[in-house]
């Protein structure tokens, strides 16, 4: 198969299972053990799953502009204040310090054990047993959540002891592939007593800086040493994930406004035991 095709089948998976709490990483993983790039160098696909994420992110970025910019071009935007504040959007500001404290627990753990990880859980057992588990989680959870009402009904709610705990679960998707970094967080908010809404666009939020960290950082481990075709291969998978990103976002806001997560949950489970099978028989 045509290394270009493969691009855009994994910028595809990735657009669609980035948002969806299925578990981006965990699917382009199992997608690589079945179609793999033949030809590149040894270590690119574990730099190309990480960076094509920026695709998705760039998503993020277009569809929620005016709610995530802080600077303003006039005062009247920022409630007429004078001085430097009159063009900072302190709202916005507020959020971005309190989505900096929702990465620490990521950042620090990521950058002192990624490699280990790695090594551990990156694979299709592991990944298929993350699904599994977490599949599980999410129903009993969501079970428990129905009917409770929520204590936080706007971003601005959010404290900082929140946010933090919202990164704590966001380091458990840090650290096994297959959990679902947007589901993990999603569903620890919702623990909380976060908004189903509101969980939704602060992970949406959480992931820009989460995301450009986590590229960087496999960019500098690979190297700056791209071939040609390589650095096209990135291009693809990355364009393709930001397309399909603004189809898939647009959805799960609609989604989450009236449903739940179950039937991810139930997808995760089925999904889990596949890769389980087919892998077991594969062995």
């Amino acid at each position: 198969m045509s290394e270009i095709i493969k691009a855009i089948i994994y910028g595809i998976v990735e657009g669609i299972t980035e948002w969806l709490p299925i578990s981006s990483t965990g699917h382009l993983i199992l997608v690589e053990s079945l179609l793999p790039f033949q030809e590149t160098s040894e270590n690119f696909f574990g730099m190309f799953d990480v960076v094509i994420q920026l695709g998705a992110i760039l998503a993020v970025v277009v569809l929620f502009w005016k709610e995530i910019w802080p600077f303003a071009l006039t005062k009247k935007a920022c409630g007429g204040k004078s001085g430097v504040a009159s063009f900072i959007r302190m709202d916005i500001m507020t959020l971005w310090f309190k989505i900096l404290v929702s990465c620490i627990p990521a950042a620090v753990i990521g950058i002192l054990f990624d490699e280990v990880f790695e090594k551990l859980f990156y694979n299709p057992v592991s990944i298929a047993i993350a699904l599994i588990v977490f599949g599980v989680a999410f129903i009993i959870i969501e079970t428990w959540n129905k009917g409770r009402s929520a204590r936080i009904h706007s971003l601005a709610e959010i404290t900082y002891q929140a946010a933090l705990l919202i990164g704590v679960f966001q380091l458990i998707a840090a650290i096994f592939p297959g959990t679902s970094r947007s589901g993990a967080t999603i569903v620890g908010a919702l623990l909380i007593g976060v908004s189903r809404t509101v969980a939704a666009e602060y992970t949406f939020f959480l992931a820009i800086p989460v995301m450009f960290g986590a590229s960087l950082l496999k960019v500098v481990k690979f190297g700056f040493d791209f071939t040609g075709q390589e650095l096209m291969l990135l291009f693809i998978g990355t364009a393709v994930a930001f397309i399909v990103s603004l189809f898939i976002l647009r959805f799960l806001i609609g989604y989450v406004k009236k449903h739940d997560f179950k039937i991810f949950g139930w997808y995760r489970i089925v999904l889990g035991i596949i890769v389980l099978l087919y892998f077991g028989i594969s062995v």
